[in-house]
């Protein structure tokens, strides 16, 4: 196993950091691992934006499910999906220009994780730790304004770094699922509930009421005020991200 393969295997989300900053030079590598990420048709339809202002990292901890260690964060960065930059410059240069659409979303969204992931990597093989806050897509309104994002640029993605304590290093990684689980051959496998049981007993361990135990998992993912909420952001994004100027 190389370097490379072994630090992808031992990657594990950091939410719990030593109190010190990271250097400027890896702050840089950081940011330019990400910058080298592969983008749709040399685009880069993505931008990011570097909180540094406490208030506002104070602020996201709040608005992204009440997460208060992304305020101590020394690193947050928010991957906007961004097609402002590309639809200003063909509306200044091309006399008629279509409104980007939906698939325009999904490509600029494709191109911000992309990058977000060069730069957990990145960070990785520099000991520094990572956490993917999904929660930024949430309260949408919120965040276009705390943000100053224009129409066609959204948040697809916000990591924040840190140098790991010493109880995070040693923290078991969870186990994932098989790849027979996950990789299918030439066309997708629907699985019986049944057999993704098993394989979940493998992932996530015995447990002595399965039924239980979904039921309670789905309470607290699927069916919790957090997810209905990030459904509705993701629906007024596409909304806006379609309404006529």
């Amino acid at each position: 196993m190389n370097e490379t393969i072994r630090e992808l295997t031992e990657r594990k989300s950091v939410r719990v950091y030593e109190d010190r900053a990271i250097e400027p030079e890896k702050e840089d590598l950081i940011l330019e691992a990400a910058l080298q990420a592969p983008t749709a048709g040399k685009m880069t339809l993505y931008s990011i934006i570097k909180v540094t202002d406490q208030e506002i990292k104070d602020r996201l901890a709040e608005t992204c499910d009440h997460q208060p260690f992304i305020a101590k964060a020394p690193l947050v960065l928010v991957f906007v999906a961004d097609y402002q930059k590309w639809y200003d410059l063909f509306c200044r240069h091309v006399e008629e220009v279509r409104h980007p659409g939906l698939g325009d979303l999904m490509l600029s969204i494709d191109d911000a994780l992309i990058a977000a992931q060069n730069s957990v990597v990145a960070a990785q093989s520099m000991g520094i730790g990572s956490c993917y806050i999904g929660d930024i897509i949430e309260n949408y309104e919120i965040h276009k304004e705390l943000l100053g994002l224009p129409k066609y640029a959204v948040p697809a993605a916000m990591v924040v770094f840190g140098y790991p304590t010493e109880q995070q290093k040693e923290r078991i990684k969870p186990a994932r699922q098989r790849r027979e689980c996950v990789v299918f051959e030439n066309t997708y496998r629907r699985q019986s509930p049944e057999e993704f049981e098993k394989e979940l007993t493998y992932s996530e361990g015995e447990k002595p009421d399965f039924k239980a135990w979904v039921n309670a998992f789905c309470n607290r993912k699927w069916n919790s005020d957090f997810s209905v909420e990030m459904s509705r952001s993701v629906k007024a994004m596409i909304e806006a991200w379609e309404k006529e100027d």
